[in-house]
């Protein structure tokens, strides 16, 4: 059973901080060394310096960046600059943003989800986690005692629960919080504490399914220091917050959400791109971009994929679909149809025998592209987006796609609301 509820969440202080835009970053685990140093820069207050801290010569068990973490988290409260709000509420949050040229709104809402054991939860997720993450997050987890970013999850609402709640109560009224980050997508925040719909909306998510779309990591962390926590205090309380974690919430139905590709940058090509016509075809494309429109039409009936190699663009597409069972052992149908299944096991391990540590993946496929112009990669593998249907087929037979199979588009925002416990 799925069970939300609201809280009273810890928020920047309006009255402190006038430009909330140079205080709040994106999830921890899509910033890059780059951008670390750079929201670093932008504001003393910035959440980077509690989700994301620096790793400092010298460092040690009594000295690192999780213990500076959590100091500079306490003394923030201390010193107002994060402020709990007085009501317990739930957040209603609505993106703006534009993705190939086409305007589109994602709503949803930020609650706490309750952690349940694997044989009661309706949580699934769909992707493979990672120790080193995990064993990262535990240690900041520990340390800080709250969630500091919601994770991302998916869930039917047939009845257009959220957007009925939003229609009726929030669409004219005045938001908590509007930016708009570097990307140009939009960020508005209500605060909703009406007890009436919050009970109804707590018992309409009761019988959901619940999807993780980002966040997997933390959501594994969570559990796990639950469980640490269980087994080590006497005075385990279940109602405590920290049997819950900061979830946001939206329709898996919805035509708003945006799911892009994660391109495949490969540093060295140890056989001819050639081998792959034994099982593909191959077609020279003129440009990029009719490369993308045939590699969209392709996959309406067959795998296809992109890619670029000494400066040229080729479509691929599998000569015959039937023969994946051959060489794709394990897994349901429904894994062995995604394309990223078949382009890590068919193209590259079985045919080019390309090593794990030869794969970069880039969201992005100009800069991909210019990796392989300036001699940093031999080739690009370029992917179409993973559907909607396929992630929630294979969360529901509880099965993990490859890691790096989604981006959805745009990010949560780290730093709107925090729950700490």
């Amino acid at each position: 059973m799925t069970k939300i509820r609201p809280f009273s969440a810890l928020r920047y202080n309006q009255d402190k901080i006038d430009d909330l835009s140079k205080v709040v970053c994106p999830p921890y685990d899509i910033i890059s060394p780059e951008d670390q140093d750079r929201y670093h820069a932008k504001h003393p207050f910035n959440l980077i310096r509690l989700i994301l801290g620096k790793d400092l010569a010298g460092d040690n068990r009594k000295e690192n960046k999780y213990i500076r973490a959590a100091h500079l988290f306490n003394t923030w409260i201390k010193e107002k600059i994060l402020k709990n709000d007085e009501k317990e509420s739930i957040y209603f949050y609505l993106q703006e943003y534009t993705i190939r040229g086409e305007k589109k709104k994602r709503l949803g809402f930020i609650s706490l989800m309750r952690l349940e054991d694997k044989e009661e939860s309706t949580v699934f997720a769909h992707e493979n986690t990672h120790l080193a993450p995990k064993e990262d997050r535990l240690q900041l987890l520990k340390k800080v005692r709250a969630n500091l970013s919601p994770i991302f999850t998916l869930f039917s609402d047939e009845k257009k629960y959220i957007n009925r709640i939003y229609d009726e109560n929030l669409k004219n009224a005045q938001e908590l919080i509007f930016l708009t980050d570097q990307d140009k997508v939009s960020h508005k925040l209500w605060r909703f504490s009406e007890e009436e719909f919050i009970n109804k909306l707590k018992k309409y998510m009761e019988n959901r399914h619940i999807f993780i779309a980002d966040g997997h990591h933390r959501w594994e962390v969570a559990q796990m220091y639950l469980n640490q926590i269980c087994k080590k205090r006497k005075d385990f309380d279940k109602e405590a917050g920290y049997n819950y974690i900061l979830t946001y919430f939206t329709d898996i139905n919805s035509k708003e959400i945006t799911i892009l590709p994660i391109h495949r940058v490969i540093k060295k090509l140890p056989r001819s791109i050639l081998d792959l016509s034994r099982l593909f075809d191959i077609e020279k494309i003129k440009t990029k971009e009719d490369l993308f429109l045939f590699m969209a039409k392709a996959s309406l009936a067959e795998h296809a994929f992109g890619l670029y190699h000494d400066g040229r663009f080729f479509l691929l597409r599998l000569k015959n679909e039937r023969s994946i069972g051959n060489f794709i052992k394990g897994g349901s149908g429904d894994y062995k149809k995604l394309d990223v299944v078949v382009l890590h096991n068919l193209i590259l391990k079985d045919i080019l025998g390309i090593k794990d540590e030869d794969v970069l993946f880039i969201k992005d496929e100009d800069q991909a592209q210019d990796m392989v112009n300036q001699g940093l990669a031999e080739a690009v593998f370029f992917l179409n987006p993973t559907k909607i249907e396929q992630i929630r087929s294979i969360a529901l037979d509880n099965e993990r796609m490859p890691p790096k199979s989604t981006f959805f588009y745009p990010k949560l925002l780290s730093g709107l609301v925090i729950h700490k416990f």
